[in-house]
């Protein structure tokens, strides 16, 4: 069996485990943390966390873009407040493709008077659990068995548990980023290698990027560096829902956004296209109109073969208002 095979056969039927060490993680407190990245972040800021019986902390990660003042993506993130926010702060988790644009914006947007900055990635690490076994391998290793399985399924995407609390343990939350149960599990960089260790010594696969890229891809999930760069606007992406807080005052990139959801569409946007048995595109493939005049109104960003689907599925960007598409000769009819 292929590694991609295997880490995605333990992913959806047992327990795999997702090197995220890639992502840049970073802590913002001071003085006025909140209100400086309240005009910064796109999204609806983190609630304070609160302690539940037995000594176990919950919480919820809430997730953001920062955008140019044209509405364009600087990066996603999801952010999370860890107690009071002048000592504790936020934790901000940062895709590696976002960080360098994020940590510019920072630098022009973040007033050091009110909120200072800490690069905390080499400190910390992170991985994802995933797969119908990942709720009751969290509960027993990574929160000490004071939340229990059940408890952890039913979990919203964003919601945390931590077992004593976020500054301290080990800060497990729900992930919706791919189609199986799954977790993404941040804390002390020991603290993470000792559960990875401890999870592969109960049978867990160590999965890799493929196997991560064809669940993600299956979930309809796009992701910043591959599906999202410095050109799209959330609305062309379809992460407004997630991301944007229409009720929160200004930040920047807001009146684009604003002006973009009342005039009620925009000129592209990302589908999810179910291509049979058709070879998987590369990224970049050109989408051709129906009409025969051979014009090019949208492009692949990421095609896998998918287990789920029995074929291709690829995510694309492809001008609004069109039916059908064609993809190297062949007809693709695009979903709803």
């Amino acid at each position: 069996m292929s590694d991609l095979a295997a880490g995605y056969r333990a992913a959806t039927d047992g327990l795999a485990v997702f090197e995220r060490g890639d992502r840049t993680r970073l802590v913002v407190r001071g003085r006025a943390p909140g209100q400086m990245l309240k005009g910064i972040l796109s999204g609806v800021m983190p609630p304070a966390p609160r302690a539940l019986p037995g000594g176990a902390w919950a919480g919820r990660a809430t997730y953001q873009t920062v955008l140019t003042p044209k509405g364009k993506i600087v990066s996603d993130l999801w952010a999370t407040l860890l107690g009071d926010e002048t000592e504790a702060g936020y934790l901000l988790d940062v895709p590696p493709a976002g960080a360098e644009g994020l940590l510019e914006s920072f630098a022009k947007l973040l007033p050091p008077r009110f909120a200072a900055l800490e690069d905390v990635s080499a400190a910390t690490d992170s991985l994802a659990v995933v797969g119908p076994r990942a709720a009751a391998a969290l509960s027993s290793s990574a929160l000490d068995g004071r939340v229990t399985p059940g408890e952890l399924t039913a979990l919203s995407e964003g919601d945390w548990r931590s077992a004593v609390g976020p500054t301290e343990g080990l800060l497990v939350v729900r992930t919706a980023d791919v189609w199986p149960e799954a977790y993404a599990v941040a804390g002390p960089l020991e603290a993470i290698r000792s559960l990875r260790e401890r999870l592969l010594g109960e049978g867990a696969v160590a999965a890799g990027r493929e196997a991560w890229t064809t669940l993600r891809v299956e979930a309809g999930r796009p992701e910043f560096g591959s599906d999202m760069d410095a050109n799209t606007m959330p609305p062309e992406a379809g992460i407004e829902s997630r991301a944007i807080d229409h009720a929160k005052g200004c930040y920047t990139g807001q009146e684009v956004i604003v002006r973009i959801r009342d005039r009620g569409h925009v000129n592209r946007s990302l589908r999810l296209l179910d291509l049979g048995d058709a070879p998987v595109p590369s990224a970049g493939t050109e989408l051709l109109a129906g009409d025969g005049s051979g014009s090019v109104v949208g492009h692949v960003t990421t095609a896998v073969r998918s287990p789920r689907s029995g074929g291709a599925l690829a995510l694309a960007y492809i001008k609004s208002g069109l039916d059908w598409v064609i993809l190297d000769g062949r007809r693709v009819d695009l979903p709803a």
